[in-house]
């Protein structure tokens, strides 16, 4: 009779090499893309090319969007807040939150906006953000530097609810199950005035806008010190993480070169093969090819033990 065994989910010598180091490893630094949230079912824009109605994100994440029409903005950005809180940090969250508790030196900047690392509850000293975060607010005022992290009211003012289909509204399993997919352009998008748009509690006349890197914006100056400085402070890493993305671009690609030339070994967690840093895999790396839900929690097990399930609790 044949085997219903299913195979391993990472090979077991590469699995013992890797947790033998892991073991030993005291400063490692991660870089975290968006293939790390894909497990958790964060919904794409569903329009041909990806586009959200008829525009692509290019055309709103942009200061000059922003100049042009903050709600539609908004609009934009409050989709993309709630798809977000619509799922779950995986266990590849988890089990990277927990490595943060058992390592010291240990830093992750992730390239993602989800706010999933940090509804998984790792620490935000240990993580910094490249892109910012769908979660976090800021003043647009100039003269006003009022900031807010993690601010997860969805929706963040009343008027950005997403609208549903009035036709069943008897219970809230009914309302979410009818929310109108503003996504397609052939729902019709509720007008929105200015006055109705989040506004600083500080200043109490500039309208926050969404706390991420524009395109046009200069990456955050104090998360590439964060890293500089964590990179500077030792004349040594042993280890580098490179998990959902293939940190082929700057400044992603950079930390792979610069750790490797301080003696890090690296390890890259992608469903694709092909996603590998710039410079390519050397000997003594590790490139573990599947979901990193399952592999990430897998690989760190030898020290942080298993990984649960996410629970808001």
């Amino acid at each position: 009779m044949a085997s219903t065994a299913r195979p391993p989910v990472v090979p077991a010598d590469e699995l013992r090499s890797f947790s033998e180091h892991l073991q030993s490893s005291t400063r490692i630094l991660t870089l975290l893309g968006a293939g790390l949230s894909a497990s958790s079912g964060l919904p794409t824009f569903r329009g041909a090319g990806g586009l959200w109605r008829t525009h692509t994100a290019q055309d709103l994440a942009t200061p000059w969007a922003w100049a042009r029409d903050p709600a539609l903005v908004w609009q934009f950005y409050n989709y993309r807040r709630h798809m977000a809180l619509s799922v779950q940090p995986n266990r590849a969250h988890i089990a990277l939150a927990n490595l943060s508790h058992h390592k010291p030196g240990f830093l992750t900047l992730t390239q993602n906006v989800d706010g999933l690392s940090q509804r998984a509850g790792h620490p935000l000293d240990k993580l910094k953000l490249l892109h910012g975060s769908l979660f976090d607010v800021k003043c647009s005022d100039f003269w006003c530097k009022y900031k807010e992290q993690n601010n997860f009211t969805d929706p963040i003012v009343p008027a950005l609810a997403i609208p549903t289909d009035e036709t069943d509204l008897t219970s809230n399993e009914a309302r979410r199950t009818r929310e109108l997919d503003i996504s397609d352009a052939e729902i019709d998008l509720p007008e929105i005035s200015l006055r109705d748009l989040p506004h600083c509690p500080e200043c109490k006349h500039g309208v926050l806008r969404p706390g991420v890197v524009w395109f046009g914006e200069a990456l955050p100056a104090d998360v590439i010190s964060a890293v500089d400085d964590f990179i500077q402070s030792s004349r040594k890493i042993d280890l580098i993480m490179v998990i959902g993305t293939s940190a082929s671009v700057y400044p992603a690609a950079s930390y792979v070169d610069t750790a490797r030339a301080k003696g890090a070994r690296v390890a890259v967690v992608n469903m694709d093969r092909n996603d590998e840093p710039a410079s390519g895999m050397m000997e003594g790396d590790w490139f573990f090819a599947g979901d990193a839900a399952q592999i990430v929690p897998e690989i760190l097990k030898s020290v942080i033990g298993e990984t649960p399930e996410y629970s808001e609790l």
